[in-house]
């Protein structure tokens, strides 16, 4: 059985839908806008990763590893082949219903749209979600592991704990990063620039790091290594995936301008969608008015 399967349009058996043009929409009597053409996607089947869980650790104050834990994907998940382009986060714009992106480098109109932060990536969801007639959403974090496959990279492995100086963390994953040897700001490239992965999805950890749904959060093991003795949600920063897992503030939209990772900051800070399946296709049928 193929591990995934590309879509093209909506829904085949819908003939208006699949005849709308990429990129452009209809209107029905009265001017009520119907379907935008949805974006190409693949669809991964059910499955499991290992995978290690996003956020800070600590134990007796000092930090830790970050565990790594198996996680089942009980039902197929539909994603973005390409992160959201910059012509398409422009038509959102020109709706009035997301921010202008904070993106002045001349760049191919095909290419990510970058400049963006958490809380415009939710806005354009929002958006496109209403004009296409289905649910989409930001990936979490362990949903863009999976789909990510062989490029996804989370923590760096192999980051030193020395008891008696817990620097010592922050001071070997910074230099983690430095032997990348990734030359800093890239310009955002044409889609499909940094290839496709075995799931046949593009560009995923090239030069844009790409929101997800997922919360920072703030753990403390126990002292016995047992468990957990407690966690903090901070649903002000969001977690980025990309050549290195990253953590930004919602309103951030230049990777450079700082978040909470110690590190060689993210290039681009762009994402991809995926579309909830639970009723998409009844959605639709009421979206275009056949239902």
């Amino acid at each position: 059985m193929s591990a995934f399967i590309l879509k093209l349009v909506p829904i085949a058996m819908v003939a208006v839908a699949a005849a709308v043009p990429v990129g452009l929409s209809i209107k029905a009597a009265g001017g009520h806008r119907q379907s935008r053409a949805i974006a190409m996607t693949v669809s991964l089947p059910p499955g499991s990763i290992r995978y290690p869980m996003p956020g800070e650790f600590l134990r007796d104050g000092r930090p830790q590893a970050n565990p790594k834990v198996e996680r089942q994907f009980d039902g197929p998940l539909e994603i973005m082949a390409y992160q959201v382009s910059a012509t398409d986060y422009a038509d959102c714009v020109s709706a009035g219903n997301c921010r202008p992106a904070e993106e002045t480098r001349s760049v191919p109109r095909d290419a990510p749209a970058t400049g963006v932060s958490y809380l415009d990536a939710v806005a354009y969801a929002r958006w496109y979600s209403e004009e296409t007639g289905s649910q989409w959403r930001l990936p979490s974090d362990e949903e863009w592991a999976l789909a990510a496959a062989e490029r996804f990279a989370g923590e760096f492995e192999g980051v030193e704990n020395d008891a008696n100086n817990p620097a010592r963390h922050w001071l070997t994953s910074y230099q983690a990063e430095v032997e990348l040897n990734r030359k800093p700001d890239p310009l955002p490239r044409s889609r499909g620039s940094f290839g496709v992965n075995s799931r046949g999805l593009a560009d995923f950890s090239g030069n844009v790091w790409e929101w997800t749904s997922t919360c920072y959060v703030r753990t403390t093991l126990a002292k016995d290594g047992s468990g957990v003795a407690s966690s903090v949600d901070n649903c002000g920063v969001h977690v980025l995936e990309g050549l290195h897992r990253a953590y930004m503030s919602n309103f951030i939209s230049d990777g450079k301008s700082g978040g909470c990772a110690v590190g060689l900051p993210p290039d681009n800070l762009g994402f991809r969608l995926v579309r909830n399946h639970a009723g998409w296709a009844s959605d639709l049928l009421s979206h275009l008015g056949i239902l």
